[in-house]
């Protein structure tokens, strides 16, 4: 019960949707509620149109995943693909022109960010492949910034970030949240690392390893938002397991420990970069 209640509390974030009525009858839609046209783009790219909240620019999907509004019209040709249960899963979209060098920069942040973002590059540089990331004062090719928010529907964001360009560059931000009932007022750096471990996934290619039923790791409703054809894609890394995988970087939702690469994760790594 300890690690749900966890996990309950320190998700990677969750929307409330709130609708009213006019004087008239008529339903009116807030300012802050998403529209359903917004809500079948979402649901189109495989994505759970249930998760989300409006974003500057944008929407953020699933708690953690930013899509732009432009990103939404995107319509991308791919093969129909079986997803199988919950093995680890990549985009369409990946980074290449390997071996290549990725740099990581931190923007007015306070140092424990700081810190725990060259213990991400460490961990990530350990493994030797042929994607590598650099630290670099400023101009990153990711750009790790700040936001504040507090909870918000019994959730709160602990950062987001976003999928490769069609062009093959990494997603060029990772916003991390300052707000204390985040990381508490004393952020522990491995916990810090393992949520900028997972935003890095993301700007690289990676979907939640749990993407098909997020319960798994977060509560609550099951939700498979499996698609024969979506625009971002799911599509399964070979070599990876077909049961739960509790301990990989990429689940959906944080347990609010230090959860880093395990072997799994690895593979997957290894295959793709």
């Amino acid at each position: 019960m300890s690690h749900l209640k966890r996990a309950t509390l320190a998700v990677f974030a969750a929307a409330t949707i709130l609708t009213s009525c006019s004087k008239n009858g008529k339903t009116t839609t807030p300012p802050d509620e998403i529209s359903a046209d917004v809500k079948a783009k979402v649901s189109a790219l495989g994505l759970d149109a249930g998760w989300m909240q409006k974003a500057e620019g944008g929407y953020l999907i699933e708690g953690d995943i930013f899509l732009s509004e432009s990103r939404l019209d995107e319509l991308v040709s791919s093969p129909v693909l079986r997803i199988a249960e919950t093995e680890q899963y990549r985009t369409f979209n990946l980074v290449t022109g390997l071996p290549r060098v990725i740099t990581i920069s931190v923007t007015n942040l306070p140092t424990v960010y700081s810190d725990a973002t060259n213990e991400a590059i460490r961990r990530y540089n350990t493994l030797g492949l042929q994607l590598t990331f650099q630290r670099v004062q400023s101009g990153g090719a990711i750009d790790i910034i700040g936001f504040n928010q507090g909870p918000s529907g019994g959730y709160i964001t602990l950062g987001s970030s976003g999928f490769p360009t069609s062009s093959g560059n990494p997603y060029n931000q990772v916003k991390m949240n300052t707000n204390e009932a985040a990381y508490g007022s004393n952020p522990n750096l491995n916990y810090v690392a393992s949520v900028l471990q997972h935003e890095i996934g993301h700007c690289i290619g990676f979907r939640h390893t749990d993407y098909m039923d997020r319960s798994y790791s977060c509560g609550g409703r099951r939700v498979n938002e499996e698609k024969p054809k979506s625009g971002l894609g799911a599509v399964l890394i070979p070599g990876t397991p077909s049961g739960p995988d509790a301990n990989s970087f990429m689940l959906a939702c944080s347990n609010g420990s230090n959860r880093t690469f395990n072997a799994n994760d690895i593979i997957a790594l290894n295959y793709l970069y």
